[in-house]
């Protein structure tokens, strides 16, 4: 129902007002009580707003205005009536409320400003409130909350402050609670810290108060609607044809592979590319504190942890998901992010009969990489002696992929490195590939050469044999090698 049939329907549910001699609106049960209201042809034309559409510069009358709107608006609709509608419907309703009230209040605004607050207002009733425009752009990879009136952005690798504010710390407190309720988690004093996911898959963060000193803080790591794939990677410059296709083949033939990189530095969006490599017909069981992965086979089940309850009880932990999935007859595990003891149960997953499993770990190089993932088994509490766990490592993880958030912004997948084994008492390492930073351009962007590192044959050759990928590995090897001699 929409425009004059939706305000009919509307008055038919007791939801009509008037004014007062105080200018209060009031609500009133007999519809021919009502208030003259705007006869449709003379409102106006307001369009549904599209949501990518950027807002226009804000200002404290603007806020003042739309507080007034809101609370008149709370006041006159049945909220449980509104429930029932369909998402257009009750935005098409709350429009006419609205449309209404900024009549009746005689407030002096433009179309454009009238246009602007009424989506404002669907927003916060339906929606994240002034999240919603930036949650539509996609061209934004990052949304930073820091309290009710510092709104960042991160557009193109590059952070930037925004004119979007909440109407106070409570507002912004509410929304981050309307997000955290959607899976199933909540977020206040007694439980001020939270990760979730919108619909979309986007990772959400929340800290709240007394933590928070100044207001919640909330940040969303924003997914593509368009999912990214290698190719796209290599029109971006992220990574080399050659490269690509080795890793390509990595994923293809079951080679364990762990992702590395610091934040911000791609390193699900290089996992959920990896996947795409997975065979239709293969079982895989993914692992992530929030649900996140967006892999593309008919056979996935993904399994997400669950913080304790008021009491305290009922915590569902990383490792106890990792255990469990491993008497689910998975043929790949792919844990979202490795960051404690699960490490070990990962490892040994590995080791036993799910080659193919892939994890991404915070580390700012394939090295540093192996000795995060020794330090977090002694943080488990397994008294192993340094040279056993390295050989677990060893002989479990097969490659290494080690992503970067360069300084102009831009990510780039910076080595792939082979665990070959051990000597003596330390694990040897190969580089098939690096990325050679050679200056930057005019406009401060970072130009460099994704080069091979002369490795006739990789540990996995045997492997890409098997699986018939033989020609393939030694095509995209040549094609590092004639990059790294031109070079």
């Amino acid at each position: 129902m929409f425009g004059k049939k939706a305000a009919e329907t509307t008055r038919r549910k007791g939801l009509d007002f008037q004014a007062s001699p105080g200018d209060t609106l009031t609500k009133e049960r007999p519809a021919e009580k009502a208030a003259p209201q705007m006869a449709p042809e003379s409102k106006p034309a307001l369009p549904t707003a599209k949501p990518a559409r950027r807002p226009s510069p804000r200002n404290e009358s603007y806020y003042d205005t739309k507080s007034q709107v809101f609370s008149a608006l709370i006041d006159t609709i049945d909220l449980s009536q509104l429930a029932r509608l369909d998402a257009d419907a009750a935005r098409e309703e709350i429009r006419d409320i609205v449309n209404d009230i900024i009549a009746i209040k005689n407030f002096a605004m433009s179309i454009a400003e009238q246009e602007d607050l009424l989506e404002d207002i669907c927003n916060d009733v339906l929606g994240f409130g002034p999240l919603e425009p930036l949650l539509a752009r996609d061209d934004i990879a990052d949304i930073m909350v820091n309290g009710a009136k510092d709104v960042f952005i991160e557009v193109e690798g590059k952070t930037e402050r925004t004119d979007i504010q909440f109407r106070d710390n409570q507002q912004l407190l509410n929304i981050c609670q309307r997000i955290v309720s959607q899976v199933g988690r909540r977020v206040d004093e007694s439980s001020p810290i939270c990760d979730a996911r919108l619909m979309d898959g986007s990772r959400v963060n929340v800290i709240a108060p007394p933590l928070a000193i100044d207001g919640a803080a909330l940040t969303i790591r924003k997914f593509k609607k368009d999912k990214l794939t290698l190719e796209e990677l290599v029109r971006f410059g992220s990574i080399s044809p050659n490269g690509a296709r080795i890793l390509q083949i990595i994923g293809r033939v079951r080679c364990n592979t762990i992702i590395s990189g610091g934040t911000g530095s791609g390193k699900t969006t290089l996992l959920n590319c990896l996947t795409r490599y997975i065979d239709t017909n293969e079982r895989i069981i993914t692992c992530e504190d929030s649900a996140e992965l967006q892999l593309q086979q008919p056979h996935v089940v993904r399994l997400e942890t669950r913080p304790p309850n008021l009491e305290g009880e009922g915590q569902v932990t990383m490792t106890d998901l990792v255990k469990n999935c491993l008497r689910m007859r998975p043929e790949r595990i792919i844990v979202g992010e490795v960051r404690g003891p699960e490490v070990f149960d990962l490892l040994q997953a590995m080791n036993t009969g799910h080659d193919g499993s892939m994890g991404t770990i915070h580390a700012n190089t394939p090295r540093e990489c192996l000795n995060r993932m020794e330090s977090m088994i002694a943080m488990g509490g397994w008294a192993l002696p340094q040279k056993t766990v390295r050989e677990i490592i060893v002989g479990s993880v097969d490659v290494v992929v080690q992503a970067a958030r360069m300084r102009d912004g831009s990510r780039r997948i910076t080595q792939i490195t082979e665990v070959l084994g051990m000597e003596g008492d330390v694990i040897i390492t190969q580089d098939l590939l690096k990325y050679e930073i050679k200056g930057e351009d005019s406009h401060g962007r970072i130009l460099g050469e994704h080069v091979g590192c002369g490795i006739g044959r990789p540990g996995f050759w045997d492997r890409a044999r098997y699986y018939g990928e033989e020609a393939s590995l030694a095509e995209a090897l040549e094609g590092l090698e004639k990059g790294r001699s031109e070079v």
